[in-house]
């Protein structure tokens, strides 16, 4: 049991991975005049905007560029660190 939720958690830190890279997509997408507009930039708008909108209510763009995508990078690292801690206290358990 203690395996399958150690595999459990390692998932989860892929997942957390592979949303923090697409949040750097996304970001690196608002930057190409057009890209936004694309099915690739409608898609990963979609993904990431809604979790982007939690920080946009609490930090506000500075010169009309919005940090949040920042706020969103800290968080995704602390909780890929706390799954990554979690797992390894199942493992020395």
């Amino acid at each position: 049991m203690q395996l399958f939720l150690f595999y459990v958690l390692l998932m989860l830190m892929y997942v957390v991975r592979i949303y923090s890279g697409i949040v750097v997509i996304y970001c690196l997408l608002t930057w190409i005049p057009e890209a936004m507009g694309s099915k690739l930039g409608r898609f990963v708008a979609k993904l990431v905007e809604p979790f982007l909108e939690i920080f946009d209510r609490f930090i506000p763009a500075i010169g009309g560029i919005g940090i949040s995508a920042i706020a969103a990078f800290f968080v995704l690292y602390l909780v890929e660190r706390g799954i990554g801690l979690l797992a390894q206290l199942l493992v020395g358990m």
